[in-house]
């Protein structure tokens, strides 16, 4: 039997790595928001890793309530992460990856590339997924793994927020819509550079996005989510003093100032 692993937050996206870490002999437990993180810690203090699977709006306050414990083994996989997401709260060097599957509410997993992951528990992420069927990649430089968050972003707030536009799929927005996704992105894009300091190849980032638009071309554009990630966006430009006037004219028309 292998090192357990803690699984902090329950959904859709964490019960795939359940099925996966189980699958690999890794006892998996999890640890809900109603429950004590320091009693759990308790329990279990020796995690191989402590995969934190909650939504991008819980994530820093389950960071801030991290038991000392699990701070060396931490796993993300949130949407819009970036490093500044962990240094925020001291954190070493943690397992992350840029997770390319989808997983709704009574329905299959839909793969749509392989997700890449990074770190020390990169090869249990991608053992735990190759062994239900999900495609995954180890990432081992740093500054690759930083490609492939940004990479992940780009096309999640493009699709996202160029789709309150256009409805419809990733597949028509890049075949039928290709300047306003690209003047999305490029607005996405200069926010992403702002908040990691890093200036990436442009053109590979769209190239990338654009693989995984038509990897699952009749994925769905936009979600609840999406004015959310329109507001969240136009506060990083205010911050960064961009200007970002697509960005703004969308939420002028569809809300998410």
């Amino acid at each position: 039997m292998h090192q357990p692993v803690v699984l902090i937050g329950a959904g859709e996206m964490g019960s795939v790595f359940a099925h996966g870490l189980l699958r690999a002999g890794h006892p998996v437990y999890p640890v809900t928001r109603d429950m004590d993180p320091e009693q759990a810690a308790a329990a279990v203090p020796d995690p191989a890793l402590a995969l934190v699977t909650v939504g991008e709006k819980d994530l820093h306050t389950v960071l801030a309530d991290l038991p000392p414990a699990w701070r060396d083994r931490v796993g993300l996989i949130q949407n819009e992460l970036l490093p500044r997401d962990w240094e925020a709260h001291d954190l070493p060097q943690p397992t992350v990856s840029a997770v390319w599957f989808e997983k709704k509410p009574g329905k299959a997993v839909n793969p749509i590339i392989a997700s890449p992951a990074y770190g020390p528990g990169a090869d249990l992420l991608v053992n735990a997924l190759d062994g239900i069927g999900i495609g995954a990649r180890r990432v081992d430089d740093y500054d690759e793994m930083l490609f492939e968050l940004v990479r992940k972003n780009v096309y999640i707030l493009t699709t996202n927020i160029a789709g309150l536009e256009t409805g419809g799929t990733t597949g028509e927005l890049w075949n039928h819509h290709r300047e306003l996704a690209q003047q999305v992105a490029d607005e996405v894009m200069d926010i992403q550079a702002w908040l990691t300091g890093a200036e990436l190849d442009r053109e590979r980032l769209v190239a990338g996005m654009a693989e995984a638009m038509l990897a699952d071309p009749e994925h769905g554009n936009t979600g609840r989510s999406a004015p959310d990630r329109l507001a969240r966006a136009i506060g990083y430009a205010d911050e960064a003093g961009l200007e970002v006037p697509k960005l703004r004219a969308l939420a002028a028309e569809h809300g998410g100032s």
